[in-house]
């Protein structure tokens, strides 16, 4: 039961959300060959002046073992 969970700047409309959703669903299905109906995702607006406190500390450099695709970038703060 893959639940994903995305974590993006604010400001992006409900059709690109809807539309991330879709793809996340297909490449999820596609990877872990499993059925649309057990996939769900979530997607959560965070302020870009958060970003740091809110996602880079706690969720990237907090929990390595856990990131498979690591970012280029390194937020102030």
């Amino acid at each position: 039961m893959p639940h994903v969970i995305v974590k993006l700047y604010s400001g992006r409309t409900e059709q690109q959300k809807t539309r991330l959703a879709e793809e996340l669903s297909k490449a999820v299905m596609a990877a872990l060959k499993t059925h649309e109906k057990s996939i769900s995702v979530a997607i959560e607006d965070i302020k870009p002046e958060d970003w740091a406190e809110k996602v880079y500390k706690p969720d990237i450099l907090g929990k390595p073992a856990t990131i498979y695709k690591k970012p280029g970038y390194n937020p102030p703060g």
